[in-house]
This record gives C-alpha cells, sequence and structure tokens, in this order.
C-alpha cells in the first residue's frame, strides 16, 4: 500500500520522497488526485510547493489533510518563488516547522497537527470556482486563470470559421474551443492538456457533443487523432517555471503531424518565441496574420 506521496518535481538533493512515492501533481498525466486522497491517507508528503499563494495554499492545506496525524510535510520552494512564505503559511494551519536553506530554496518540514487548522479556507479559496472577468470555471494554478491572455485575446480576434476535424492543443479551460465550436461545420473538436485541472473546467465550460477531452502532454504521439482538418493553439513557453523555447517548437511538430495534407494550424505566440523556423520545416506555406501586445499570429497550411 503506497503511504508516501510526491506533489511535482523537487530537486533530488533538496528532498527526497523515495523511490514508491506516489506523483500527486495535476501537471503530470496518470498521476494520483491530492485533492480526491482521503483523509489521512498518507504518512509522508514531499511537496513541490507552487508559486502562486492561492495555489499554494490549497495544496499546502491538501497536503495536511491526506496526511495522518503526525504524518511528515516537506514542502519547499525557490526564495522567490513562495519558498520565503512557507514557514508563516504552515504555522498558520497550525505547523510547527523546521526550515532550512539550500540553494535559493526553502524547505520546510513538519508534522502533521492532530488538527489543523484553516485549512478548509485555504481549499475553499484556492478551488473550482467561475472566473468573474471571463465568466467560465476555472481555478488558480491554470494558466491564466482568472482572465484572457493577450495571445488567445489575439487569436479570437481573427478566428476563421474552421470546418471538419480539429484539436485545440494546450486547450486551458476552453476558451478557445468555444469560439471554435460556434462554426457549425467543425464535427470534432479534441481539446488536449496537460493540465487536469484545465481539463476538469474545460469540461464544464464546453458543453458540447462534439468535444472530447484528454489530459495529456500534447507534445506526445495520439494516434487517434491523425489526419485532422485543422489545429488551433497558444502554446506554452515555460515548464516547471523556467522558459523553455523547445515546448512551443515541439506543438508545432505535433500539430504538423495531427494535420492531413491542405489541413491548416493557427498558432498564436509571444513575438520573442522562435517558431519561424520550425514552421517553415513542418508545413508548405506560413503566413503572419497578425501582431497586438507582444504576440504574433500565424497561419500554416501542411
Amino acid at each position: 500500500m503506497v503511504t508516501h506521496g510526491v506533489y511535482g518535481f523537487p530537486p533530488p538533493d533538496l528532498a527526497q520522497p523515495g523511490a514508491k512515492a506516489a506523483q500527486l501533481s495535476p501537471l503530470v498525466p496518470g498521476a494520483a488526485d491530492l485533492e480526491g486522497a482521503r483523509d489521512g491517507a498518507f504518512s509522508r508528503l514531499v511537496i513541490a510547493a507552487p508559486p502562486g499563494t492561492l495555489e499554494r495554499r490549497f495544496v499546502l492545506a491538501h497536503a495536511l489533510r491526506a496526511l495522518k496525524p503526525s504524518g511528515e510535510l516537506v514542502a519547499l520552494a525557490p526564495k522567490d518563488k513562495g519558498g520565503a512564505r512557507l514557514r508563516k503559511e504552515l504555522e498558520a494551519f497550525g505547523c510547527n516547522v523546521v526550515e532550512n536553506a539550500k540553494r535559493h530554496h526553502r524547505i520546510c518540514a513538519a508534522s502533521r497537527p492532530v488538527t489543523p487548522v484553516n485549512v478548509g479556507t485555504a481549499i475553499s479559496e484556492g478551488g473550482p470556482r467561475i472566473a468573474p472577468q471571463l465568466g467560465l470555471w476555472s481555478q488558480p494554478g491554470i494558466f491564466s486563470w482568472d482572465r484572457l491572455d493577450p495571445g488567445s485575446a489575439l487569436l479570437l480576434q481573427s478566428m476563421p470559421a474552421f470546418a471538419g476535424r480539429g484539436a485545440d492543443l494546450g486547450c486551458g479551460i476552453g476558451v478557445l474551443a468555444r469560439a471554435v465550436l460556434a462554426s457549425p461545420g467543425v464535427t470534432s473538436l479534441a481539446l488536449i492538456d496537460i493540465d487536469r485541472r484545465a481539463i476538469e473546467a474545460a469540461r464544464r465550460n464546453v458543453e458540447d457533443g462534439r468535444a472530447s477531452f484528454l489530459h495529456a502532454d500534447a507534445r506526445g504521439e495520439m494516434a487517434e487523432l491523425a489526419g485532422l482538418d485543422f489545429v488551433v493553439m497558444n502554446p506554452p513557453f515555460h515548464d516547471r517555471g523556467t522558459e523553455d523555447r523547445t515546448l512551443g517548437q515541439a506543438f508545432v511538430r505535433r500539430a504538423s503531424a495531427m494535420l492531413r495534407k491542405g489541413g491548416v494550424c493557427r498558432l498564436v505566440a509571444n513575438v520573442t518565441m522562435p517558431y519561424e523556423a520550425v514552421m517553415a520545416q513542418c508545413f508548405s506555406a506560413v503566413t503572419p496574420v497578425g501582431q497586438s501586445d507582444g504576440y504574433k499570429l500565424f497561419e500554416a497550411r501542411r
């Protein structure tokens, strides 16, 4: 029986979750669900704490809920990405904390109190909700969880009337998908995201029988999605908090592999992202469509 868990990917020289620890991050397809774990399910949890305050407190609160009384919690984060606040946040839950610093991280160890305090409030504040600016279900921790990001806004401004089978790579909470499915010619749309929370929100936001939902890394091979007529995407360019320009390039390659000959991809990207060369390799024609607020929009034809 698994009694140890790990949330995310703590640097192994800073915290060792153990080889048999269950992965609990929503950013890992196939991982277990920390929020769904029963009370007292774990004897030890190692948490790579997220940078956002609401998300981080939500995760810490669920970790304390899911630990047995006196179970061990190790939480760590870079000092400038929430680590400096970890000790006080854990103390606010009633924990006695031992704190260490190493490699610009703060590492906090604590035992679960018999009765943690303020856990319910943190879970409520960091849980799924309607984001007022969007009028859609979302959750702290999802990309641009409470507002429309400028890249998606640019894509929406010139969204063509698609037709046939398509995919939304890195779909988030379903903002682009809703616009795509406004076209009656669309017969199916696969919404794909590496964030389980985003997929759960998208299921609530996109109530359309033509939509399907997949919690997966869009860079991976998906044999069932081949010969598509179109792909839309606003690819990420950060991985575990660090800029990674190869992410979007991998999305470009995957979109090309999914499309039929003559199929089209609409892609928006930060103007600093070097995607033009890989698009030229993967597509027969690449056309700039627009630029605004630091983002550029392309249409690429297979």
